[in-house]
């Protein structure tokens, strides 16, 4: 029986099931293609008295992160996307150390902060500050980098020992890591342990509402345990001890929420843009059955356009390649039973994936010289959300008059020019 993770309720509704794949970024070593690989369900189930849509915690936290394949630096718009919040949040709350009409010294803390992509902004400021990051490899980097960074897993113990050492946050960071917790309200208890008991806390996580709307289901994965409107944030917060004051519609990861809040005694009223987006999530259907019933079936239409196109392309004699290896590529490419004969490899910028395979589906990924080398005919990009950065970065395939392939929202071909 499924048991929602927030409210305890048994009342789940199916909201689409993509069979069983493996964990999205437990890549392969080529020593490893001989031996069992393990699967586990993906189906996405929403609770129908909160609204919280989740799968099942078959997969630990531990296993996933103490060992991670991914490297948020390797993305430019993601590490500018960060640049550009570090210097809005800091003029928002005041934290810059050369404000001389701050009391004290100003400490933020960021939770799952990778490689450092973000809080490296907040050292050039002169911000006193400290990541927590559970990936042992990931943090290494981001100490070599001189951010502060503590190896180890949020929880409302954890958040309590950093508060006793390093003192109460002005700002905690969560960014891309709400869904990543089955257990949310430790973790938002740990939030609010860290966080100053007149402080803000700041959350992005992908957007429930543009998920459905836009066939994103690739973002369906074992890694996200739960899936957010700002309605279902909310009560999620509040299981912690905070509560929304604001939030911002982003564009990141084809769409997120930024959610801005603070210790619930502290809050006051939210703004008008928390209403405006609850309205959009209601007339929606996302907090009846209604919002969900259709995800399904727009779901394998994503996948039968883009197995016809792999099929149609391989029987004309077109080479198609891949361009990146991100966790949401692995659904993508289990749940439509892509393998070799129809993407002969991709390639990916981080060396750590460089000889290594695809969870399921075995497609070699390789460094990305590989593709102005062979000069395929298509080359099928799984980091769909990231289009405009990578439209320009591989313009060059339009030297041999190669296109790139897009295959969510809806499949699309694009001409690229120099």
């Amino acid at each position: 029986m499924t048991r929602c993770r927030l409210c305890g309720s048994t009342a789940t509704a199916s909201v689409v099931d993509l069979g069983a794949t493996p964990p999205c970024e437990s890549f392969l070593a080529a020593d490893q293609l001989d031996q069992p690989e393990p699967a586990y369900p993906l189906h996405l189930r929403v609770c129908t008295e909160c609204w919280l849509a989740q799968i099942p915690p078959l997969i630990t936290p531990e296993e996933t992160f103490k060992e991670y394949a991914y490297f948020s630096s390797y993305s430019t718009s993601w590490v500018e996307h960060a640049r550009t919040f570090v210097a809005d949040a800091v003029r928002r709350l005041g934290l810059d150390a050369e404000d001389k009409a701050a009391e004290k010294e100003a400490f933020v803390v960021e939770v799952a902060s990778n490689d450092g992509y973000l809080l490296r902004h907040v050292v050039d400021r002169g911000i006193r500050c400290l990541g927590i990051e559970p990936s042992e490899n990931v943090g290494a980097a981001a100490r070599d980098a001189g951010v502060p960074t503590l190896t180890e897993f949020l929880s409302p113990e954890t958040g309590a020992a950093v508060r006793a050492e390093h003192g109460p946050a002005n700002l905690v960071v969560a960014n891309n890591v709400y869904a990543h917790i089955p257990d949310v309200v430790g973790f938002t208890q740990g939030l609010r342990a860290l966080v100053a008991d007149d402080g803000w806390v700041s959350i992005e996580v992908q957007h429930l509402l543009t998920l459905i709307e836009d066939n994103q289901y690739d973002t369906i994965y074992h890694e996200h345990f739960q899936y957010y409107t700002v309605a279902s944030a909310i009560r999620a917060l509040a299981s912690g001890g905070l509560a929304l004051v604001d939030v911002e519609l982003l564009p990141t990861h084809g769409g997120s929420i930024r959610l801005w809040a603070r210790p619930a005694e502290v809050a006051g009223e939210p703004t008008q843009r928390v209403a405006d987006v609850l309205a959009r999530e209601k007339a929606a259907g996302l907090q009846e059955l209604s919002g969900y019933t259709e995800f399904s079936a727009r779901v394998a239409k994503v996948r039968r356009d883009l197995l016809r196109f792999l099929v149609e392309a391989a029987e004309r004699g077109e080479t198609v390649v891949g361009y990146g290896a991100p966790g949401k590529g692995n659904t993508l490419l289990n749940h439509c039973g892509i393998r070799p004969d129809l993407l002969a490899y991709t390639v990916d910028r981080n060396p750590y994936k460089h000889g290594r395979f695809t969870p399921g589906t075995r497609i070699p990924i390789l460094p990305p010289e590989r593709i102005a080398a062979d000069r395929p005919d298509y080359v099928l990009v799984l980091p769909w959300n990231l289009r405009t950065e990578l439209v320009e970065q591989l313009s060059y395939v339009h030297d041999w008059g190669g296109r790139l392939v897009f295959p969510i929202p809806e499949l699309s071909i694009v001409e690229v020019t120099r």
